[in-house]
C-alpha cells in the first residue's frame, strides 16, 4: 500500500480523496520538520505547502519517496532537478488557485484606481473629501500580463469583461487561438509590453531568471505612472527600486500580495523601513499573500491534486 503523509493543512477532499484510491493516508499538520525529517522514510509520498521546502537533504531522508504533491503552484521550495535524478514525480496544482489570484489581483488593481481605503477610511472617520477620493477607471488602459502560464490567463479573463486592451507576454509558452478570446488580446514582446503598458502584472515563477527582475533599470523603461501588480512570487521583485519609482513618480501605483521576505520576525531594520513605507503610501495596496487563499481554491487545489496523483503514480 502506498503510504502518504501530508504536512499542512488541506480540505477534507485530500484526505478522503487520496483514501478513496487506495493510499494509506497520514494527516499530521502539527509535525515539526525535524519529526518530518525522522519519519519521512516510511512514506512513499509527501503533500507540502510552503511551510515545508523539499530541498536536497529532505529528498534525501525519503528514500522510499515516489512523488512530491504540491498544494497550489510555487515550485521554488521543491529542488526539482534532485527529485529528477532520484526519480521523485513533483505533482502540483497551480490550476487549483489560478482563479482566486486572477480575482485578488482584479480587486486589488480597481482598489487602488478607485482609492477604496481612502473612501472607507473617509466614511469611518465622517469627514468626506470626495474629491480627494476621486478614483480613475480602467476601462480604456493598456495591460500588460509578463507570464501566461495559470494565473496569466485568469487574470485576463476577469478583465474580459473591461473596455481594455492585454498585451501578454510569455518567453516559454505560445498564445493560444482560445486564449485571446478572454478578451482584446494581443501578444506582445517583453519590451512592448514594459516600454507601452499603463498597468503591468508580473505572472512568474521565481527562478534564477526572475529573481529580482523588476528592478531599478526595469523601472526606468516603463511608461511614467505605470501601475505594477505582483501576487507571484515576493523574490521578483526589488523593493527598494519600487520604492524609489514611487518617490520618483515613474510608478503611479503599486499592488502586492507577495514579498521578498514573509517572516516578520526575521525582518532586518531595512525590511522594517521598507514595509513602512510602502504601508504609509497612498498609492500601494497591500495584502499578506493571499490572492490564491480562497475557501473554494483550498477545494478545488485538493480535487484537482488527487486527480493528478492517480494519474500520475497510480497508473505507472
Amino acid at each position: 500500500m502506498i503510504k502518504v503523509l501530508i504536512t499542512d493543512d488541506c480540505h477534507p477532499v485530500l484526505i478522503e480523496g487520496l483514501a478513496g484510491i487506495g493510499f494509506a493516508v497520514d494527516f499530521l499538520p502539527h509535525l515539526s520538520l525535524d519529526e518530518i525529517d525522522d519519519i519521512l522514510p516510511g512514506y512513499h509520498g509527501i503533500i507540502v505547502n510552503t511551510r515545508v521546502k523539499m530541498n536536497r537533504e529532505r529528498i534525501s531522508r525519503g528514500a522510499n519517496l515516489r512523488f512530491i504533491g504540491r498544494m497550489g503552484s510555487g515550485l521554488d521550495i521543491i529542488d526539482l532537478s534532485y527529485a529528477a535524478e532520484r526519480g521523485v514525480k513533483v505533482i502540483s496544482s497551480p490550476e487549483g488557485n489560478a482563479p482566486a489570484v486572477g480575482e485578488h489581483s482584479l480587486a486589488m488593481l480597481l482598489s487602488l484606481l478607485n482609492k477604496l481605503p481612502l473612501g472607507a477610511r473617509q466614511v469611518r472617520d465622517l469627514a468626506w473629501d470626495r474629491e480627494a477620493a476621486r478614483g480613475r477607471q480602467l476601462s480604456g488602459r493598456v495591460l500588460g500580463i509578463i507570464g501566461y502560464g495559470h494565473t496569466g490567463p485568469a487574470f485576463a479573463r476577469v478583465l474580459s469583461g473591461f473596455e481594455v486592451t492585454v498585451k501578454v507576454f510569455d518567453k516559454y509558452k505560445e498564445v493560444t487561438a482560445e486564449q485571446k478570446c478572454l478578451a482584446s488580446i494581443v501578444p506582445a514582446t517583453f519590451e512592448e509590453v514594459i516600454g507601452t503598458c499603463d498597468i503591468i502584472s508580473f505572472n512568474l515563477p521565481l527562478t534564477d531568471e526572475t529573481a529580482f527582475l523588476i528592478d531599478e533599470s526595469l523601472i526606468k523603461k516603463m511608461k511614467t505612472g505605470v501601475v505594477l501588480i505582483n501576487a507571484a512570487r515576493g523574490r521578483i521583485a526589488d523593493l527598494n527600486a519600487i520604492i524609489q519609482g514611487l518617490n520618483s513618480g515613474q510608478i503611479g501605483g503599486v499592488c502586492l500580495d507577495v514579498y521578498p521576505n514573509e517572516k516578520t520576525t526575521t525582518y532586518t531594520v531595512e525590511e522594517t523601513e521598507q514595509m513602512r513605507i510602502l504601508s504609509g503610501h497612498p498609492n500601494v495596496i497591500l495584502t499578506p499573500h493571499v490572492a490564491g487563499w480562497t475557501y473554494e481554491s483550498k477545494e478545488l487545489i485538493a480535487r484537482i491534486l488527487v486527480a493528478k496523483i492517480k494519474e500520475n503514480i497510480l497508473s505507472n
